[in-house]
């Protein structure tokens, strides 16, 4: 065997290493990033004593129904996807649906929960609201009660 041969071989395959070695840790990286996130979070808060700006969030969510309403919030609430739901009285509304001009008198949820939780609670939200294109829209909380943020993160669930 040529010393070029042995060279080229050894170099040929700590290139293959090193290529699957970086692709599994860029693999593991974005498959923990929720968590690592999250981690981050938890971290800066407790050593700083503050609060992260949008860690947290705010959902408005309507319902056709005040059963409706009370049956979804439930569900949220079982699954821990919140850590409050408020259902407030019926509220007058108006919106274009199919080209025309539509009044309606909804029930209006507002939904406290972690901001890495939505995707999970628009799952949930669209397998079980009855409107074809049930309003979910979320605000994050930019500052507030350190003891009530606190008290929100200790009722939801781990990610």
């Amino acid at each position: 065997m040529s010393h070029q041969y042995l060279k080229d071989t050894m170099s040929s395959a700590f290139s293959r290493t090193g290529f699957v070695v970086i692709c599994l840790t860029i693999v593991v990286n974005l498959a923990l990033y929720p968590v690592l996130r999250t981690l981050g979070f938890q971290i800066h808060s407790a050593i700083t004593g503050s609060y992260v700006p949008g860690y947290h969030s705010v959902l408005l969510i309507n319902c056709p129904t005040e059963q409706t309403a009370r049956d979804i919030g439930r569900g949220i609430m079982e699954k821990r996807l919140a850590a409050c739901v408020n259902i407030f009285p019926r509220t007058a509304t108006m919106y274009y649906w199919k080209g025309e001009i539509r009044n309606a008198s909804e029930i209006l949820l507002l939904v406290r929960t972690r901001t890495s939780l939505i995707q999970r609670l628009e799952a949930y939200l669209r397998a079980v609201h009855p409107y074809d294109i049930p309003e979910i829209i979320s605000f994050p909380i930019g500052d507030g009660s350190l003891n009530y943020l606190h008290w929100m993160e200790n009722a939801l669930i781990d990610i």
